[in-house]
């Protein structure tokens, strides 16, 4: 059995670090553009532009959490195109990488 081409193997993913009462909207945006799996997970704090944040568990509106889906370009590009608009009103952080799966046909 041959090795898959390298191409074959190649999706984006997608990691948005954003304000937890805009997660909905992420999702249902995800579901529009055929994205079938992410993950949503807490965050405990950081640092950034406008210095360091730490999250309140309190009331939870202020508290971040790091979203991540691995999809094809052609996904990925739709989806964040657009939130783009959204995610920079709201100060988000949106990264885009190539990666290299084991699994392609899960993605």
């Amino acid at each position: 059995m041959s090795e898959p081409d390298p191409v074959d193997l190649e999706r984006i993913k997608v990691e948005i670090l954003l304000d937890s009462p805009l997660v909905r909207r992420v999702e249902e945006a995800a579901e529009r553009h055929g994205l079938t799996g992410w993950t949503v997970l807490p965050t405990l704090g950081g640092s950034g532009r406008s210095g360091r944040w730490r999250d309140d568990q309190v009331t939870g509106a202020a508290s971040k959490v790091l979203f991540i889906t691995v999809c094809n370009r052609e996904k990925a590009e739709a989806f964040t195109r657009e939130l783009s608009p959204v995610l920079e009103a709201y100060g988000s952080v949106l990264l885009k990488s190539k990666v290299e799966v084991v699994r392609p046909g899960k993605f």
